[in-house]
């Protein structure tokens, strides 16, 4: 079947009064079908394994410490309590981790489709084209959202379980935030990054629906960030790095100081949700023309 036949064929059951677009591919179907996936809980297991694993690794290495000037802040205070351990699993899954989780749920649900050849019979229900992307990228950002949710929320129980409770000592400072406060911050955090990684999702997904390779979509994506970081490194570039996706990828450490600083977050922010906007309608525009029997 043809693509020109595709479309004819949806055009006349469109006409059957019985047929109704928005009953096609209901979101608990495609939720259902993403959740039953392999590399849904592989995923999982890999988010929910990690503090566990940092948590291990601490007891076994001792407590870090400060007399060295090149540790980064946040380690010499990840034993102190369950918050900062919490603070320092995303401080050290933020720029490659997730960014594979939210890769892999947004570069793989539409190219998965095409890979498998199921997309034209999805297509042929018949499922609208915009229907079918609206669909799926809805239940990949909530696996997304929920992948960098599960994280900090297991950190948490990880840290009070193996590190106790403790209030949130700054790095680089003697400060220590109230229970209340400290929690704000970290709500922040968590915020922050969710919209952060809507830069991700929207590459991902844009490359899903230009390829038929799940794992050309996924890398790919993955691929355009470690680059992006690379480039970020030439401070010869001055000002134009703040135009890089990845540039202000740890601007929510900037929560993490006795004055809370918005200037970076909101610029991070701005920018995500742009390049989201830009890509999320590249994908539209490409796949409402694609030839998906080709």
């Amino acid at each position: 079947m043809s693509d020109t036949a595709l479309r004819d064929e949806t055009g006349r059951r469109g006409a059957d009064p019985t047929y109704r677009p928005r009953r096609t591919l209901p979101l608990r179907v495609e939720a259902a079908r993403q959740l039953r996936r392999r590399r849904t809980w592989i995923a999982f297991a890999v988010l929910l394994l990690l503090p566990w694993v940092l948590a291990a690794a601490f007891k076994i290495g001792g407590s870090p410490s400060g007399d060295n000037p090149n540790t980064p802040g946040l380690v010499t205070v990840a034993t102190t309590g369950a918050l900062n351990f919490t603070a320092f699993t995303l401080f050290a899954s933020v720029g490659f981790l997730l960014v594979v989780a939210v890769a892999l749920f947004c570069g793989d649900t539409v190219a998965s489709e095409a890979g498998w050849a199921s997309l034209r019979y999805l297509l042929a229900a018949p499922v609208p084209r915009v229907r079918l992307l609206r669909q799926k990228l809805i239940v990949a950002l909530s696996l997304s959202a929920l992948a960098v949710l599960s994280l900090p929320v297991m950190a948490m129980i990880t840290g009070i379980y193996v590190f106790g409770w403790a209030r949130l000592r700054l790095p680089a400072t003697d400060t220590a935030l109230p229970n209340g406060t400290a929690l704000t911050r970290m709500l922040i955090i968590v915020g922050y990054i969710l919209v952060s990684e809507l830069v991700v999702a929207a590459l991902a997904f844009l490359l899903s629906v230009t390829t038929d390779s799940p794992l050309g979509a996924v890398g790919g994506a993955v691929g355009l960030v470690i680059v992006s970081n690379i480039i970020d490194a030439v401070t010869a570039l001055g000002h134009w790095r703040e135009f890089l996706p990845t540039h202000w990828q740890f601007a929510w450490t900037d929560a993490l100081q006795p004055d809370l600083v918005w200037t970076g977050m909101v610029k991070g922010m701005v920018l995500s949700a742009s390049y989201a906007v830009i890509f999320l309608a590249l994908a539209v525009r490409r796949f409402r023309n694609k030839d998906v029997v080709s």
